[in-house]
């Protein structure tokens, strides 16, 4: 299953990719590193990042989405262009989960990746966008049967 980790930041969505596939993780390559909106309060402007993100899922069969959760209100609240940019992300006809920070760090704590960051071919400012899609996939890993 390939998902897609993203990381809202303002007016740009950090993303990366990672795959799991026969007990191997795999980050294959990705033309974009990230998306941004030029002007969130331009209605073009948000469809065009819309449409450039649902092209890159589509063109690297990415199964699911996820994101890095942000707080709704509060000194450590997310911007509105980053709720603009969720909502486009959502409207794209994947399954996008939202996973908090606390949580990626206790996936992160109990099943660290085997290798090295510096060792991935990703960018320092992907390492979170990383990290939710790892974690991500280890909670599927490890899922309590119901």
């Amino acid at each position: 299953m390939r998902v897609c980790g993203v990381e809202l930041k303002g007016g740009e969505a950090i993303i990366s990719l990672l795959s799991y596939e026969g007990e191997t993780f795999n980050v294959p390559e990705c033309r974009s590193r990230s998306l941004t909106v030029s002007n969130s309060a331009k209605t073009e402007s948000i469809k065009e990042f819309h449409f450039a993100f649902c092209k890159l899922m589509e063109d690297y069969k990415v199964d699911e989405v996820v994101l890095i959760e942000r707080e709704q209100k509060g000194k450590l609240a997310g911007s509105a262009t980053s709720f603009k940019m969720e909502a486009a992300i959502q409207l794209c006809g994947l399954p996008v989960h939202l996973i908090s920070p606390v949580t990626i760090k206790e996936q992160l704590k109990r099943n660290p990746p085997m290798v090295d960051f510096d060792g991935l071919d990703l960018k320092r400012f992907q390492k979170n966008a990383f990290e939710v899609a790892y974690a991500y996939h280890n909670q599927r890993i490890f899922a309590k049967p119901e």
